[in-house]
């Protein structure tokens, strides 16, 4: 039995190519005019849930290209709203994921409206040319490879759809990014940073619950900020992450994270859930609604400035977390499964920042050490 996210997938990607409500391209899932209610009330949560702003930019719903763009005949509108609606609904990509790829591929297409180069006619000379303007335009290699990365996935859905006959990113050479040694705290750095919080004033316990976690889990601040209290598992003294791809992962509380997190759950908690509408997000605003990833970097760059470090952002304590572990002779494999790399081969950054074990390595085995 097909899914509902593939049939509101296929719906979506019938509709946003032109094609009839019969038929849709892939997975010939058949969508009568008549839609099931269920499938309706998907179509309404798509618009207004995590994906809303695709759905604002597809226009489900609603009438899909203007004339304007229409008008200029280079026909790229249609294809990235129907490549985006297709990525919300089956690449299971996170949301801001989504918007990255959205903002790049918006981009190309104002580089290819300034050429006047229509959609059959482009070719690997305006993807280097467009990939050599956003580097001008101060473009981090990482954001550059992200660019190439969502124009790559955007021409294969071209050619897969048989709306490109070649797709010109095939001759697009590999990004090759110099991966540079992460920023991190010392174990007394950390100590400093832990002590910031003011147990006695308002949100001194949730902000010492959420650095702490942060340290001692390396959770991403995206998936800090979706944590929800069933995601504490205090019983068993670990906590769910929600990672990439929504991945779950177990990792293991350390004590005074425990204790952290128990006092903030008991003692002021509470004291910001909301009556009338109780939010289920763990880590909670003074108005009692969800503690979203922004202010999550200020709290912990305020509090690093406040304990007398650089600011930092959360990702700092991620990488301290894997770091500290290695020294203290964790296993790779482990670190790894902790963090929730996909590949060991983003793990393997960390075994370059830990000099003093290089150090020791090469004093104990080299003959001349």
């Amino acid at each position: 039995m097909l899914r509902c996210s593939r049939l509101l997938g296929g719906l979506l990607h019938g509709r946003l190519l032109g094609h009839d409500a019969g038929v849709v391209p892939f997975g010939l899932v058949v969508c009568s005019s008549r839609a099931p209610k269920r499938l309706v009330e998907s179509l309404r949560s798509w618009e207004s849930g995590p994906y809303r702003p695709f759905a604002e930019e597809s226009g489900v719903g609603r009438k899909i290209a203007s004339k304007a763009t229409e008008s200029t005949g280079i026909g790229l509108s249609r294809p990235i709203r129907a490549w985006l609606a297709q990525l919300g609904s089956e690449a299971a990509l996170s949301r801001h994921t989504l918007a990255a790829y959205r903002r790049d591929v918006l981009r190309f297409e104002a580089h290819c409206r300034d050429l006047q180069v229509p959609l059959t006619e482009i070719g690997t000379h305006e993807l280097l040319s467009f990939l050599a303007a956003e580097r001008t335009r101060g473009l981090a290699p990482a954001s550059l490879a992200r660019a190439q990365a969502a124009l790559r996935g955007f021409f294969r859905f071209l050619a897969a759809e048989g709306l490109i006959e070649i797709d010109p990113s095939d001759e697009l050479p590999g990004a090759r990014l110099h991966r540079k040694l992460p920023h991190l705290l010392s174990a007394e750095q950390v100590e400093r940073l832990m002590e910031s919080p003011d147990p006695t004033r308002r949100l001194g316990l949730r902000d010492r619950a959420l650095l702490e976690l942060l340290y001692a889990t390396g959770a991403r601040v995206s998936e800090a900020a979706g944590l929800k209290g069933t995601d504490v598992l205090q019983e068993h003294g670990v906590v769910r992450c929600h990672g990439k791809r929504d991945k779950q992962r177990l990792v293991p509380l350390g004590r005074r994270a425990q204790q952290a997190l128990a006092r903030y759950l008991r003692q002021e908690r509470p004291l910001l859930l909301r009556e009338q509408r109780p939010e289920p997000w763990l880590f909670l605003s003074r108005s009692g609604r969800q503690l979203g990833r922004e202010r999550i970097l200020r709290i912990v760059r305020d509090h690093a400035l406040a304990a007398g470090l650089p600011p930092i952002s959360p990702h700092v304590l991620r990488h301290s977390f894997a770091t500290h572990l290695l020294e203290g002779g964790a296993d790779l494999r482990a670190v790894q499964e902790l963090l929730g790399h996909a590949d060991i081969g983003t793990t393997e950054i960390y075994t370059h920042v830990d000099r003093s074990r290089l150090r020791g390595a090469h004093e104990r085995f080299h003959p001349r050490g």
